[in-house]
């Protein structure tokens, strides 16, 4: 059995519909003793998700709304040599333990940081083509977002200086810091609800997103865009 060294971090605000398949991709691999522990950091749920956590074993973390603060909390109390950061509706695909597992065991990875690739439970043409917006996005620029998954070192974590409390792009703040020739994306999917890009559109959310970001990139402080967003 491999000793457990993984401690998966997970925020959640009303996360009710998506965390019991999110936690179900990785029993096998708490199970097994890949993963240490799974840290859930609420943002003030009132829905079933502290119900959720408590029978899925999981260590149940209180923080401030807001996912930079939490995720930034639960790396914090983390007990694992690696964190590995989930978002809540975001499930990974079969063979992501042994992934993980290959990365962790190289001892150069542990000044390098690894994502998954995107992916929507969606089977519809439009959601293809956002998968390929951001596999070119991820090749061009080396620029995952959070709904990818961040696995790295907590050691590394910490010299980078860890997640900040921001109220958006807390995953690109991190993700710029580590810089793309420190990043490996897995040959792994880890799959994204796409309930807000059926809702928001197809075209219209991720032009939304784009915009934002190019503000964040020539300056605008993420606490102006957040007012926005």
């Amino acid at each position: 059995m491999m000793r457990a060294m993984l401690s998966l971090v997970i925020p959640t605000l009303q996360a009710e519909a998506a965390l019991p398949g999110t936690l179900a991709a990785v029993a096998a691999a708490r199970a097994g003793g890949l993963v240490a522990e799974v840290i859930l950091v609420d943002g003030g749920s009132t829905d079933r998700t502290a119900a959720i956590a408590a029978a899925a074993g999981c260590r149940l973390l209180s923080a401030p709304r807001g996912r930079g603060g939490q995720l930034a909390a639960g790396a914090a109390a983390a007990r694992g040599d690696w964190l590995l950061f989930l978002h809540a509706d975001t499930s990974l695909a079969p063979g992501w333990e042994a992934a993980v597992a290959c990365f962790i065991a190289d001892p150069a990875n542990r000044q390098r940081a690894a994502a998954f690739r995107f992916a929507l439970d969606d089977a519809s043409a439009p959601a293809r083509r956002l998968e390929a917006l951001v596999a070119w996005r991820c090749r061009t620029f080396g620029l995952p977002y959070g709904d990818q998954g961040l696995l790295l070192a907590k050691s590394f974590y910490q010299a980078l200086g860890g997640f900040r409390a921001l109220p958006l792009m807390e995953d690109v703040d991190l993700v710029r810091r580590i810089g793309r020739r420190r990043l490996t994306l897995l040959d792994v999917e880890a799959v994204t609800s796409a309930r807000k890009f059926r809702q928001g559109g197809y075209w219209r959310r991720p032009a939304r997103n784009l915009g934002f970001l190019a503000l964040y990139f020539i300056g605008i402080p993420p606490r102006l865009l957040a007012r926005f967003y």
